[in-house]
């Protein structure tokens, strides 16, 4: 049991445990709630603090918001504003080149339209000069082919390949040779023979030439293929390397109107060809030989080298067997001699004496042949004398200067 004073009437009354956590309880909830009351009201108050805080902070924000939205809407609608005049400047620029262009083209088309009709007009104009000029030219020349003998129509065309060549001799072909075929001593004979050589005499290229030409009032018509064996023939008894027929002949042919033709197939290294083609074939064969000049070259150097080595061997073999004649006939003498003075010693002996000396000088002289021909020989031939001092340089060998 507790005892409890009244706060109000100052009695004293007695409780138990119950009791007393009945009314401790009581008094408990009583505080708590006014506790709770007084700090719900500040936390009421401290919200409405904060809800105005932030409503004025809200406040302030959306302003700052929407004042940016308005600079942002304003920036943008003067974008669109700026875009829109940029965009029907861009579209007026545009079709204003369009236009332009299409102007620009219209009046070109229309210009190349009288162009076209002005150059058709000339190019007719001048095809049907061309067209007359050429058709009196040929008349004129089937007049002047029909008053023409064979021979003179032959030799027209042959005037003409030599006119067409000494026309560029100089400045094309300065080191060439080009001459009519003269020379018949093997029954037959070219029109002309081209050759060209190096600045040392190699030649390097050489062409047969056969002019062929015929009047439209020859009775029996020549083919280009009826003088190819006797082109090839005199090709090879004039050691030429091409053959080349020039020819008027089969006239409508267009096998031989297109250009050069090749009839190595028929014959080697031979072709034919229009006189329109003359210079062109010489050029390209003697360009295309070039090629093999250096080869050449030193095929005829070697050449020149045997004829050297050759000459100089059958010189040297010529004082040989002279010299072996006269040691021979020495040698039959001295041996004449020894049985002369074996017939008579006791009053020969000086004699015999001196003769053996004689067959010793012989010997001697036989030993040196060699350099004492070799000496004499090389002084005129430089190829050999080369060849001996390089032997004696080397040390293989022991030439005297």
């Amino acid at each position: 049991m507790k005892e409890i004073t009244c706060p109000n009437c100052q009695k004293n009354f007695n409780l138990d445990d119950a009791g007393f956590a009945d009314i401790l309880a009581q008094v408990r909830n009583t505080e708590f709630e006014e506790e709770l009351g007084r700090r719900l009201a500040e936390a009421d108050a401290n919200k409405q603090t904060e809800i105005k805080l932030a409503e004025a902070e809200t406040a302030n924000k959306m302003a700052a918001e929407a004042e940016k939205l308005r600079a942002e809407l304003a920036e943008v609608k003067a974008k669109m504003t700026n875009a829109e005049t940029e965009k029907q400047l861009a579209v007026k620029t545009a079709v204003d080149a369009v236009e332009r262009q299409r102007d620009e083209l219209k009046g070109g088309l229309e210009r190349a339209a009288m162009e076209r009709e002005i150059v058709e007009k000339n190019l007719k104009e001048k095809y049907e000069t061309q067209i007359k000029d050429r058709e009196d030219t040929i008349e004129r020349l089937r007049e002047m082919k029909a008053k023409l003998s064979t021979k003179m129509v032959g030799e027209t065309l042959e005037q003409h390949c030599e006119n067409a060549f000494n026309a560029i001799r100089a400045t094309a072909f300065p080191t060439a040779y080009f001459a009519k075929d003269n020379d018949a001593k093997s029954g037959s004979k070219g029109d002309y023979i081209f050759r060209d050589s190096s600045a040392d005499g190699v030649e390097f290229v050489s062409i047969m030439f056969e002019m062929k030409n015929e009047s439209d009032t020859t009775a029996t018509k020549k083919k280009n293929e009826d003088f190819l064996k006797e082109l090839d023939k005199d090709r090879n008894e004039k050691k030429c390397e091409y053959a080349i027929l020039v020819s008027l002949l089969e006239e409508d042919n267009d096998l031989y109107n297109n250009g050069i033709v090749d009839v190595s197939h028929l014959y080697p290294k031979m072709f034919v060809v229009r006189p329109q083609f003359f210079i062109p074939i010489i050029s390209l064969l003697r360009n295309a030989s070039l090629g093999s000049l250096e080869s050449k070259t030193e095929v005829e150097l070697m050449r020149r080298q045997n004829i050297d080595i050759t000459n100089f061997e059958a010189e040297l073999e010529s004082v040989k067997n002279g010299f072996d004649r006269n040691y021979d006939l020495a040698s039959r003498k001295f041996q004449d001699a020894i049985k002369s003075i074996d017939g008579s010693i006791a009053d020969l002996q000086k004699v015999k004496e001196a003769l053996l000396g004689s067959e010793n000088n012989l010997r001697l002289a036989n030993n040196k042949l060699q350099d004492i021909s070799v000496k004499k020989l090389t002084a005129k031939n430089p190829t050999m004398k080369a060849k001996f001092d390089e032997l004696k340089s080397s040390g293989t060998g022991e030439i005297e200067s």
